[in-house]
């Protein structure tokens, strides 16, 4: 059977309204990416967490998981959370590939966007 997801992982908050931003962007992401399943999940404070996440899609015969980190920066949750939640999955879901990339917030692309936007909004007066 098998099958590929994208997960994107954020910190989670006590205001559902936070999660409208990652909300939108896994809608985007899923638009882009037909037969991919791609889906959010949280470190904390939000459902579903990240292990929940990867054993339902598990269970639906997923085999190839990538998390993606929607975080600005390599701080201790991606350092050190994440390694730990990253082995303790692969340990209870060993026919499953689960890889990880790093923080979006690192990437130089990711980066060159939010220097246009920072720009923009001296130049527009935003």
């Amino acid at each position: 059977m098998g099958g590929r997801a994208l997960v994107l992982f954020a910190h989670g908050a006590r205001s559902a309204s936070w999660a409208a931003p990652f909300e939108q962007l896994r809608d985007m992401v899923a638009a882009r990416a037909p037969g991919i399943d791609v889906s959010l999940a949280f470190l904390e404070l939000m459902s579903p967490r990240l292990p929940e996440q990867v054993a339902a899609l598990a269970a639906q015969g997923i085999d190839d998981v990538t998390v993606v980190p929607v975080f600005l920066g390599q701080g201790g949750h991606v350092l050190r959370d994440l390694p730990l939640i990253l082995d303790e999955m692969r340990l209870a879901h060993p026919g499953v590939t689960i890889r990880a990339v790093g923080a979006v917030g690192e990437d130089p692309t990711v980066l060159r966007a939010m220097t246009d936007f920072c720009l923009n909004s001296v130049t527009n007066g935003a």
